[in-house]
């Protein structure tokens, strides 16, 4: 039985294999069907035009059969032994703690997301008070046993991308939607952080009863299930009309919606109300937060605002140093900012007729703001770039215009 981080211990009783669980990603793919739709998506994209449906239509009878490729494997990291507890729940006929001296594979990977991605669903629960008595990672929060939450292997975790995204779940021939609140930790494991559990295994998703209970499983049979895998793709025919079918609901899948919205202290300075040129929040005004931002493309909508990375303000999150005004260097919304991802990053700037490459050292915070940290701003929009006077000047502004200006931008 792994460790996970957040909630208590699993259950595993009497349990059947080969569970096999749907997973599609919230955030970044939630319409692809599959991986060899995926692939002429993308393609049909780039080459098809309203105008052109007769040539889009050939164009996905010709490329479909040569879309299937080879699953990738997810093989062990390395191994981790099993310690001596004094635990009072490890004892000779406790098998849920790691025994002495033997190994354990740990995971930094899972299996790859597919149509449908074999799983382990176990149970166990995030409520306070639970076995494990620690909130969800993602959130920081307990969960009722009667919400549909779950928790993911580390790699399908994937360095929290999934987190607070939904996923769709398969077996008994049910279907349930659950949010992603934690991770089934695959790295670590056997030592007293973990309650001495082995490390989860990589292909493990572990769920609230509420989740067994959409599925119509008798609570005597919570534990696992058994249920069909779709291993190629679907038939020509039928996938070229889901293609042009779900052509416009990819579009709408992929906006980024609000996420919470803030508003303005009553104990916010005086100041915020004689200096209207400060760029307080409003009092009253509610303002909307995001986790994501559109997503990202070849050529990437954005809103460039005049930011100063040198002393004076906050430190720039990724190197922890400021940098001269005559740098060219930004900083992105959070979703673009993809947990620290960018950091770093050079991306090309396009804009006022010219192009630049600047380098990213810190997020423009989508996710607070109206409070002291942020000095009463306003949470930062989900598409800004904001970048140094030097960029503006390379991108030939003039001072007196360095205020907004719509531009694009790409990984350089």
């Amino acid at each position: 039985m792994p460790a996970w981080r957040g909630g208590g211990e699993e259950r595993e009783e009497n349990l059947p294999t080969g569970a096999i669980i749907q997973i599609i990603k919230h955030r970044e793919d939630a319409t692809i069907v599959g991986e060899c739709k995926e692939k002429v998506l993308n393609m049909k994209k780039r080459i098809c035009s309203s105008g052109a449906l007769f040539i889009c239509l050939l164009f996905l009878m010709i490329t479909i059969p040569v879309s299937i490729q080879a699953p990738q494997s997810c093989e062990p990291s390395g191994k981790i032994r099993g310690k001596k507890s004094n635990s009072p729940q490890c004892t000779i006929e406790n098998d849920v703690c790691c025994i002495e001296g033997e190994l354990y594979p740990v995971y930094n990977c899972s299996p790859p997301v597919s149509t449908r991605t074999k799983a382990t669903l176990t149970l166990d629960t995030f409520e306070k008070g639970g076995d494990g008595a620690k909130p969800s990672k993602c959130d920081n929060q307990y969960h009722s046993d009667k919400t549909p939450v779950v928790a993911l292997s580390t790699g399908w975790f994937d360095h929290r991308s999934r987190c607070l995204g939904f996923i769709n779940i398969y077996g008994n021939g049910k279907k349930v939607k659950a949010k992603v609140v934690g991770e089934c930790d695959s790295m670590m494991g056997c030592d007293s952080d973990h309650d001495y559990q082995p490390p989860c295994a990589n292909n493990v998703v572990v769920a609230s009863q509420a989740v067994w209970r959409a599925l119509k499983v008798p609570p005597s049979q919570w534990g696992e299930l058994v249920v069909t895998s779709m291993k190629t793709c679907l038939p020509l025919l039928a996938i070229t009309i889901l293609l042009l079918t779900c052509y416009s609901l990819a579009i709408e899948a992929d906006d980024c919606h609000p996420s919470g919205r803030v508003r303005r202290p009553r104990t916010s300075p005086p100041e915020c109300d004689r200096d209207k040129n400060m760029g307080c929040c409003e009092e009253g005004k509610y303002y909307y937060t995001y986790k994501c931002s559109p997503p990202v493309t070849n050529q990437n909508k954005a809103y460039m605002t005049l930011t100063s990375f040198d002393s004076g303000g906050d430190v720039p999150y990724c190197d922890g140093k400021f940098h001269s005004d005559r740098e060219l260097v930004v900083a992105l919304s959070t979703g673009w900012f993809d947990n620290e991802r960018r950091c770093h990053q050079k991306i090309k700037v396009s804009g006022n007729g010219r192009s630049l490459v600047a380098l990213v050292v810190d997020e423009c915070d989508s996710t607070v703001g109206c409070d002291a940290d942020h000095v009463y701003q306003p949470p930062c929009g989900n598409n800004i770039v904001g970048a140094s006077s030097g960029v503006w000047k390379a991108l030939g502004v003039p001072s007196h215009k360095m205020v907004g200006l719509n531009i694009t931008w790409s990984d350089a």
